[in-house]
C-alpha cells in the first residue's frame, strides 16, 4: 500500500538546502573544471544566504598553508578572497580539524579557545561553523567553513550537518578531479609493417 501523504510530511521539501546542493554538485560530476567551479560557487552562495552567514569558503591545506580556493563573501570589502593564504598552524581551520576548536561555535567571543583568537583576526567573527573535507584516501584536503561577523541571534546547530553533507560532496568532486588523467601530449605513431 502506498502512502498518500505529501513528501514534505516525510521531512523532504523540494527547497531543502541539501537537495539543492546535491543537484548542483552531482549534476556537474562529468563536466569541465569551469562548470564544476561555477557549481561550487553557486553552492557556497546558497549556503551563505540560507544559513545567513557573511562568509563561506573552501580552503585547501597545502605546503603548511591554508589557501582559500572558493569564497562567497560580501564584495565591499571582502574579508577573504580566493588565493588568500596564511600559515596552517595559526588558522581556525586547522584548529577545528585537530580538535582544538569545535566545529560549531554559536558565539566565538564566549568560547575561551576562540575568544583568544579573535584578537588576531583582521575582521570580527561571531558564529563560526567548520568541517573538514576528507578525501577517499583519508587525506584532509582542507575545510568548508562559514562565519558571520556578529553572533547570530538564533544559531542553528543543524547548519553543521548541512556543511558536513556539502563537504562530503565536495570531497567526491575533488577525488574525481584527481582521478582524471590528462590526455597524452602526443600520440605514438604506431604502424603495422610487413616483415
Amino acid at each position: 500500500m502506498t502512502s498518500s501523504k505529501p513528501l514534505n510530511e516525510f521531512g523532504y521539501r523540494p527547497d531543502d538546502l541539501t537537495v539543492e546542493v546535491s543537484e548542483l554538485l552531482v549534476a556537474t560530476a562529468d563536466e569541465s573544471d569551469e562548470l564544476v567551479d561555477r557549481a561550487v560557487s553557486k553552492v557556497l552562495q546558497m549556503l551563505r544566504e540560507r544559513m545567513q552567514m557573511d562568509v563561506v569558503f573552501v580552503s585547501e591545506f597545502t605546503n603548511g598553508q591554508r589557501v582559500m580556493r572558493q569564497v562567497a563573501a560580501p564584495l565591499d570589502p571582502p574579508a577573504v578572497q580566493v588565493g588568500d593564504s596564511a600559515p596552517l598552524e595559526a588558522s581556525w581551520c586547522q584548529r577545528v580539524v585537530d580538535g582544538r576548536l569545535p566545529r560549531f561555535i554559536a558565539d566565538a567571543s564566549v568560547l575561551p579557545a576562540s575568544a583568544a583568537l579573535l584578537k588576531q583576526t583582521p575582521f570580527p567573527i561571531g558564529t563560526h561553523i567548520s568541517t573538514p573535507i576528507v578525501l577517499q584516501n583519508g587525506e584532509v584536503y582542507g575545510t568548508l567553513c562559514c562565519f558571520s561577523f556578529h553572533p547570530q541571534s538564533e544559531p542553528n546547530p543543524e547548519d553543521l550537518k548541512k556543511l558536513e553533507f556539502t563537504a562530503r560532496l565536495a570531497a567526491q568532486k575533488i577525488d574525481q578531479r584527481r582521478n582524471v588523467r590528462p590526455a597524452p601530449e602526443s600520440v605514438p605513431d604506431w604502424q603495422l609493417k610487413p616483415k
